[in-house]
């Protein structure tokens, strides 16, 4: 069992249960800093063993996740990245010691992969089958991809100011993507609300034990890597913080357990257009200033960082190292720099930490001796761009410009995402009949609607995407009507969706009693004008809603 055997506050040692989702806040202090603890001397008795028959991902070290019993999981299998000599670009700028932690080796390229990895495998054990999450980019991606293989529909709000690819990929992994025209900080407020309202679960990010333990695994595997030894730096670019604070925690659980003989220094690097932790600890101060992003690299545009700050300013005062910012026009050359050198591609925001590496090696603020680790993630999108029909995305907007969003235009935000976010599957093999009832459904409002051809095709999109009602012909090839009804009944996450079965031909005394009870109507083609047809449903959709 690997459950977290307490929680403690890193300000004033309270000791309290673990209980997962539930923010993590000190019971007695109220800081927002806990610390999970487990069976340390066990663990570490396995990897002076050498950790036999484990695996070579993040699961390696799952006696130090918060999670009752990994091993009885199908477990999503993110980390174990390589870890990669610079054989060009830092010898170039007179630095042979620099590795590069390269996470885009991830499911989904980015080291978001591990913290949707283990999130989602908790959502998992805690019988969690709905969720919402807020990212700028990556985040969503990852945990789109963990949730599509557990099952577990997911609620993705992005601001629109993201390059458009990510919000495909995320639609590509059966998401569903809300598009938000504000910042992150705003996008966050709406996700937060929606899921408040409609009683899903919050990805709560930096504040959720089981989001910030999973970044630890980056430390194991990098003093692993280097032969159980610490580098003497790593850096990191941010957005909001969570990447270092998690990574931190698995390089003080390794000294505390002897593993290792010091705590690298860290460096923090940000880009310039949004800045707030690099201003703070720039002025000396313990807590940052939020600040309106204006730059071209949205997934690092976090504009409030919060508490993330303090903790990251409170690790380099006591362990050293640095905050500093780049330009995004130093963040491209870099890019392109590394590119050339490396044979590596990496998006703009990885290529921060890059030109963070060379503003701080032409500056010496890095021992030409010193060995520094540099967090390599994303990639340059390689999604499918053409796989996903034109409902991949519903928009939302807040305000025109990235002030915070009014009361009242949240609210009517919130209730016109009610509105849009009505989604129907048709099943139907009949393309022509399932267009006709589309384009009529869509004439009304703004409905989402999904087809498949077949019934096995509607059963593996009901389980997806969850939807509002189906509408279901009955002869269909492989699984028919009646074996669709039969396989959403018995699935706890679909028995409770209304379905209405329409049929071409007529439906026997025997058959109606099959399916009694277990459907919301049946109609026989032909016997409703479309258009009156497409009233019932719906009134029926209306019904279900509470409207």
């Amino acid at each position: 069992m690997a459950k977290p055997e307490f929680l403690q506050c890193a300000l004033c040692g309270k000791r309290q249960p673990y209980e997962p989702f539930v923010a993590a806040v000190c019971k007695q202090c109220e800081s927002q800093w806990l610390e999970a603890h487990y069976d340390y001397t066990s663990f570490k008795r396995e990897i002076l063993r050498g950790l036999p028959n484990r695996p070579g991902n993040l699961w390696r070290y799952q006696d130090v996740l918060p999670l009752n019993d990994p091993a009885a999981l199908d477990l999503y299998p993110a980390g174990g990245t390589p870890l990669w000599l610079s054989q060009r670009f830092a010898p170039n700028l007179g630095h042979a010691h620099v590795y590069f932690k390269d996470e885009r080796y991830g499911p989904t390229s980015s080291f978001k992969d591990r913290q949707a990895a283990v999130a989602v495998a908790a959502m998992n054990e805690n019988n969690v089958r709905e969720a919402v999450i807020a990212s700028t980019g990556n985040a969503a991606v990852a945990y789109a991809a963990a949730c599509a293989r557990a099952g577990i529909k997911l609620w993705v709000f992005m601001t629109s100011l993201v390059p458009q690819e990510k919000l495909r990929e995320a639609a590509l992994f059966g998401a569903e993507v809300i598009r938000v025209s504000g910042n992150y900080d705003q996008t966050k407020q709406i996700a937060s609300q929606f899921a408040q309202r409609r009683n899903l679960h919050l990805d709560r990010g930096a504040s959720s034990i089981p989001a910030r333990e999973s970044m630890k695994t980056i430390a194991y595997e990098i003093v692993e890597q280097l032969g159980w030894r610490a580098p003497d730096w790593y850096i990191q670019a941010v957005s909001g913080g969570l990447g270092p604070l998690g990574v931190y925690q698995g390089f003080k659980e390794l000294l505390e357990m002897g593993l290792i003989d010091r705590i690298p220094k860290l460096a923090v690097i940000q880009v310039e257009g949004c800045s707030p932790m690099v201003q703070a600890f720039r002025a000396g101060r313990d807590f940052a200033e939020p600040v309106v992003p204006d730059t071209r690299i949205i997934i690092l545009s976090t504009g409030d960082p919060g508490k993330s700050y303090t903790y990251l300013w409170n690790l380099i005062k006591r362990y050293g190292g640095i905050m500093e910012s780049v330009t995004d026009a130093e963040a491209f050359a870099a890019m392109r720099s590394l590119a050339k050198s490396e044979g590596m591609a990496v998006e703009p925001a990885t290529s921060v930490a890059f030109a963070g590496l060379e503003k701080l090696l032409k500056e010496g603020g890095i021992g030409l001796e010193e060995t520094v680790v540099v967090n390599c993630t994303g990639h340059t999108f390689p999604v499918e761009k053409h796989v996903l029909g034109d409902q991949w995305a519903v928009d939302v907007h807040l305000s025109k410009d990235q002030s915070p969003a009014p009361r009242e235009g949240l609210q009517a935000a919130l209730e016109n995402l009610d509105e849009k976010t009505t989604t129907v599957l048709l099943v139907d093999d009949n393309a022509d009949d399932a267009l006709l009832i589309r384009r009529l459904l869509e004439g009304k409002k703004s409905y989402r609607v999904h087809h498949a051809r077949d019934g096995w095709e509607g059963l593996a999109m009901a389980r997806q995407h969850l939807p509002d009602l189906i509408i279901s012909d009955l002869t269909m090839p492989g699984i028919d009507g009646f074996g669709l009804v039969e396989e959403l009944k018995l699935d706890a996450r679909t028995k409770d969706i209304p379905v209405v079965v329409v049929s071409a031909k007529d439906i026997t005394t025997e058959e109606r009693k099959r399916l009694h009870g277990q459907i919301e109507a049946v109609f026989q083609k032909g016997s409703l004008p479309t258009r009156k047809f497409v009233d019932q449903m719906i009134d029926v959709i209306e019904e279900k809603n509470g409207a």
